[in-house]
């Protein structure tokens, strides 16, 4: 009898081991909703940055480390965005840990030509392009594909899981995509402002025209002069809406609003969450707010 219950414990114990769920992080919400998407019930998510943060200036704290020790993969953005995980990933000493970086497979934007001195005059330039690239759902589905892939190779036993979803999420965003384009292609205009260059991708995808940035240069605080000129592009371009991340101050925006009437839509390039809704649900909510103040 107790042989057999021995056995009995022992099967339990390798059933549960078989089906244990992938543990992923991810340095972005947007990485680790689309990973809890095609992961579905054979993985459980985190994110190290909030939609709060700026992404490119994230503190390497110890307990990161320690949920990244106990992960069993690592979703970087790249293209230089998370150069901060390194630390993270490398304090964390977990041997088993898959790293994929998701910012490959796709045409990258605004990769400049030049990477010497002349490039690092011009504010804080990605030497390998626009790293903001999940903003854009056709690059989206290709880093999911990515995902998949990666899921795939650490556990074999949920491919078809893996497969099935990724087919899903590729369905609903091109749905998604097309009611999207219609309320775009309702609005009284395309060309607008952004605070940072968070959005290119996004203006790609959907048509929009980013007429300027606040920051003269990207990561350099916009100087009076350049707010002189930003009132000519507004007038010039009738420019109604500018998008503004939460984490940059509201001076230059409020200025820019009280001499033109230009509307301000403060959002995030994040997701708030990293359930599987969560980066579809981000993207709605942007439009959603287009089309409000249009």
């Amino acid at each position: 009898m107790k042989r057999i219950l021995v056995i009995l414990v022992f099967a339990l114990l390798s059933s549960t081991s078989a089906f244990a769920k992938l543990s992923v992080a991810a340095s972005i919400p947007d990485l680790a909703s689309i990973a809890s998407y095609i992961g579905g019930d054979r993985v459980s998510t985190f994110s190290i940055c909030r939609s709060t943060n700026d992404p490119h200036t994230v503190e390497v704290l110890p307990s990161y480390m320690v949920k990244v020790s106990r992960a069993d993969i690592y979703l970087k953005v790249g293209l230089f965005l998370d150069q901060w995980a390194d630390g993270i990933i490398d304090g964390a000493r977990n041997s088993k840990l898959r790293v994929i970086d998701c910012g490959q497979g796709f045409p990258v934007l605004e990769k400049p030509d030049r990477t010497d001195a002349y490039l690092a005059a011009q504010g804080d330039v990605h030497p390998q392009g626009n790293p903001h690239y999940w903003l854009s759902p056709e690059v989206a589905a290709i880093v999911a594909h990515t995902i998949a892939d990666a899921f795939t190779a650490a556990d074999p036993a949920g491919a078809s899981t893996y497969s099935a979803n990724l087919a899903k999420f590729q369905e609903e965003e091109t749905r998604k995509v097309a009611e999207w384009k219609t309320i775009v292609a309702g609005l009284p205009t395309r060309s607008i402002i952004t605070y940072h260059s968070s959005w290119i991708y996004f203006a790609d995808a959907f048509g929009f025209n980013i007429v300027a940035y606040i920051e003269p240069l990207p990561g350099i605080p916009p100087t009076p002069s350049h707010l002189t000129e930003l009132l000519s592009v507004i007038k010039t371009h009738q420019v109604k809406v500018i998008i503004q991340e939460p984490f940059y101050s509201d001076d230059a925006p409020n200025y820019l609003v009280r001499e033109t009437g230009v509307k301000v839509i403060k959002m995030s390039p994040s997701c708030s969450g990293t359930d599987a809704s969560s980066y579809l649900d981000h993207l709605q909510e942007i439009f959603d707010a287009l089309k409000a103040v249009s």
